[in-house]
């Protein structure tokens, strides 16, 4: 009965992949953390202001833009996931 079962089961689900999948992993990641990157900058901006810390408040603000840039500008991620990948000697395809 397992064989019939597994028989039954398309061969492209089966198949051994040799390649990683990853078309939608970037949009997923802006998906979970985007969100939440905007409720921890804005909690800890409103503290830095409450506590007058001005200087501190300043480097958070560029910090949370240069990491910002990351989740919000287009195919970023895809750019510097393939300049990691070929800095490590990964073939692309």
């Amino acid at each position: 009965m397992l064989h019939q079962w597994m028989a039954s089961i398309p061969f492209k689900v089966l198949a051994p992949r040799d390649d990683l999948q990853t078309d939608q992993l970037a949009d997923w990641l802006r998906q979970i953390f985007g969100p939440l990157f905007l409720v921890i900058v804005s909690i800890v901006a409103i503290f830095f202001l409450f506590t007058r810390e001005i200087t501190r408040f300043v480097q958070f603000i560029l910090l949370a833009i240069g990491i910002g840039v990351v989740f919000y500008v287009p195919n970023i991620i895809e750019t510097t996931a393939r300049a990691i990948a070929r800095a490590l000697g990964v073939e692309l395809t």
